[in-house]
């Protein structure tokens, strides 16, 4: 069995890793009869597919052809905020004078220690998505290698043929780079290489600034790089709440980051191992000198040597096209996470495999509009969001009343230091149906699966008014926004009313 790529740098940890997610030992099983389902692609979607599939007592084989666990694993979720943990606790020592600490201007950084604890975790974390766990453990048959359609029903990978009732589509996605004159010739950086730094780019070019640059750009700078954050859009997190990435923006020039917003990269140049991007903003040229470029501006489908087409399944630039039931055109085929679906999120592909489960192999009608799907911005501060924006409620023509909690008026946040955000909620006018909401907080993530729930079970915000929430907390932010709400029933009406009651009750 021949291993892809290796990750690099090769060390202890790494070589750990590989052999749980793409042992070079691994010996493919030989497939008997037809399969239940048969997944192609071992990230969280098809993890969760083969596993939920085998644990109801399906036959099941799974095909990986590069390492198991998908991006989140390898590339994504685990090592980036490995990564953060360690900017954050940098900057907290640096940053904690006024906490009566004293000299953590002057604390020491050891960068590639750094990166060995985020390959150290990485590794143990990997035993859960291991090739032996799945196959000696869940009992699935993992076959690594490209797995490709030969017919309707057939998948044929190393040489094998599995027969199947039904298959599921689950082979992710990958970094995308904008097609920038010299970009390719100077050589750049992605979520996919980034983690396998040794050494501290002296200064750092950040191309994009959505989640993944955002996140990155900010941990760079906190290590000491010199971070240039460059976005075509006038601000970074474009689809965020405008007064939210206004917060981050600050935080960004605070902590050294040189923004360049709302200019167009006319192309990238090289002066020997230094790399020039050549910008312009309203006419005006403008230079950015750096050690190593990072790419973060989209995600592009993995849809190649798969042969869709012999499948009978319809795709595009944009991935596998399902219906709401995730189900492709041949009905025999279903797809879930990051190949069909706008919101490239891991626990988006982990519920779109627990839809296709239902849907696949128990006849069932879920669908993926009725999903609630957060997310989160994984910055310091962390700014989350569930549901509609402003925007969404106009251009739909819902009538819409937004509340505010600023994080000053918290007693946790005050206490922490942590004043900077709020949390805001769109509610439909003259309830307290919550439409959508948005937290800025350094744990936001943390803060915003209670609105998620109360939006999921559709409990208005009154609910969460009535329930108690330990003081003192960041989380009271939310209830502070129920009784923000509850203040507004209290119209002069009501309150006239409840006054002449109170006074005849003192007769």
């Amino acid at each position: 069995m021949t291993v892809p790529a290796s990750l690099l740098p090769q060390d202890p940890h790494d070589d750990a890793l590989v052999a749980n997610v793409h042992p070079p030992d691994w010996s493919n099983p030989e497939p008997t009869g037809r399969y239940n389902l048969v997944v192609i692609g071992a990230g969280t979607a098809g993890l969760v597919c083969a596993a939920g599939a085998a644990g109801l007592g399906a036959k099941v084989a799974l095909i990986e052809r590069h390492l198991m666990g998908g991006d989140c694993l390898n590339v994504g979720c685990v090592p980036s905020k490995g990564v953060i943990r360690a900017a954050r606790a940098l900057h907290d020592v640096r940053s904690s004078g006024g906490f009566g600490v004293r000299g953590g201007e002057t604390v020491a950084f050891d960068f590639p220690a750094a990166m060995e604890r985020m390959r150290r975790l990485r590794a143990g974390i990997s035993r859960h998505d291991s090739a032996r766990r799945f196959h000696d453990e869940l009992g699935v048959d993992v076959f690594l290698g490209q797995g490709r359609f030969v017919g309707p029903d057939c998948i044929e990978v190393d040489g094998k043929r599995l027969v199947f009732e039904r298959a599921a589509i689950c082979t992710g996605a990958r970094a995308a780079a904008p097609p920038i004159p010299g970009l390719d010739e100077a050589g750049y950086l992605t979520n996919e290489t980034v983690f396998t730094l040794t050494e501290l780019p002296p200064r750092l070019a950040v191309i994009g600034g959505g989640p993944i640059g955002c996140e990155l750009a900010q941990a760079f700078a906190r290590f000491g790089s010199h971070v240039s954050l460059i976005e075509i859009a006038p601000q970074i997190l474009g689809r965020e709440d405008g007064d939210a990435a206004a917060i981050l923006q600050a935080a960004f020039i605070r902590e050294g980051i040189d923004l360049h917003l709302g200019v167009k990269i006319i192309a990238v140049e090289t002066s020997g191992q230094e790399k020039i991007l050549r910008l312009e903003r309203n006419g005006s040229a403008i230079e950015v000198r750096a050690d190593a470029l990072l790419v973060g501006v989209g995600r592009a489908p993995n849809i190649e040597g798969i042969d869709l087409d012999k499948a009978g399944v319809a795709h595009d630039r944009t991935g596998v096209l399902v219906d709401d039931r995730l189900r492709t055109a041949n009905p025999r085929i279903y797809a879930a996470g990051d190949i069909c679906s706008p919101f490239k999120f891991t626990h988006t592909a982990d519920a779109h495999a627990r839809i296709l489960l239902a849907n696949a192999l128990f006849a069932g009608r879920q669908k993926t509009s009725s999903l609630t799907i957060p997310w989160c911005t994984y910055t310091d501060p962390e700014i989350a969001h569930v549901g509609l924006y402003e925007r969404d409620a106009k251009e739909r023509g819902i009538p819409f009343t937004t509340l505010t909690v600023e994080l000053a008026s918290v007693d946790r946040a005050i206490l922490d230091g942590e004043t900077e955000g709020f949390a805001r909620v769109h509610l439909r006018k003259g309830t307290d149906k919550i439409l959508g909401a948005t937290i800025v907080a350094r744990h936001a993530g943390e803060m915003i699966g209670e609105l998620s729930l109360a939006i999921t079970a559709r409990l208005g915000l009154s609910a969460i008014g009535r329930t108690i929430h330990p003081y003192p907390t960041q989380a009271e932010a939310i209830k502070k926004l129920a009784d923000a709400y509850n203040r507004t029933r209290l119209t002069w009406v009501v309150k006239k009313v409840l006054a002449g009651w109170l006074q005849w009750r003192r007769r």
